[in-house]
């Protein structure tokens, strides 16, 4: 019987799934994207879901394979795919886990939130080649002049060429790629796209995050973070402490 429901489709998420599947541990593992569905290993011991689920569909999955203990180690900004997980847990009563990234020094412009992003934008005339991903599209393109100024890097899936495009992304300025992305690759794209800001997140050294500081460092232009929400939760050393329990 499956005890335990891994919500990943990050690196932390692939590296506890490749620990079940070398200790023999069956795991279910939620993915919100077919990308991060790729990254899980192939093994007897995993069985991989993907696709965004609600807090019902949650609570149902828990229910249907009878779960004792959820690991959410979904990404630090998805928040309220974090505030679904919690809540399903706790109509179910079992067991929740939170995989708090570790942190890395923060770099360059660093703004609170998204829309704080938009208004500092909206100040500058300046080209911006933004990491963010194609979720915050809709925000992102209230910026001032967008269609001229805004280049996005997104992961490559059905329709985002259209998708990005219908939020003022002219085409050539479409950057598809799997991250994270190395020092040279994030060089690449910057000079690619003439950018002078690069807009990210502060996702660790599991996103990429120092890797993006050292190419825009390189090249001279304005980095532009904004910061991770507050939240508790453990390493990734401490929950597969947990994980062992289920040997």
């Amino acid at each position: 019987m499956c005890k335990l429901l891994i919500f990943g489709g990050t690196t932390e998420g692939r590296e506890l799934a490749e620990f079940c599947a070398e200790n023999r541990i069956n795991a279910v593992i939620s993915s919100a994207t077919d990308y991060g569905a790729e990254l899980l290993p192939e093994s007897p011991f995993i069985k991989a879901i993907n696709g965004r689920l609600d807090k019902n569909e949650i609570v149902k999955l828990i229910s249907e394979n009878k779960i004792e203990i959820v690991i959410d180690a979904t990404h630090p900004y998805a928040l309220l795919a974090t505030e679904n997980i919690r809540l399903a847990c706790e109509k179910n009563a079992v067991r929740y886990c939170r995989v708090k990234r570790e942190s890395n020094e923060i770099f360059g412009t660093v703004l609170e939130n998204i829309e704080e992003l938009v208004e500092y934008l909206n100040k500058s005339n300046k080209i911006i080649l933004s990491t963010l991903g194609s979720k915050e599209l809709p925000i992102l393109s209230r910026v001032k002049n967008c269609r001229e100024r805004m280049w996005v890097r997104v992961l490559p899936a059905d329709g985002i060429m259209e998708y990005c495009e219908n939020f003022g992304i002219q085409k050539d300025r479409i950057i598809l790629g799997k991250g994270p992305f190395t020092v040279e690759q994030n060089i690449e794209h910057i000079t690619k796209s003439v950018a002078e800001m690069l807009v990210t997140k502060e996702s660790g050294a599991a996103g990429g995050y120092p890797k993006k500081v050292e190419a825009a460092q390189r090249l001279g232009i304005e980095l532009i973070t904004i910061k991770r929400p507050q939240e508790t939760g453990s390493t990734i050393s401490e929950i597969i402490e947990i994980l062992k329990e289920l040997k």
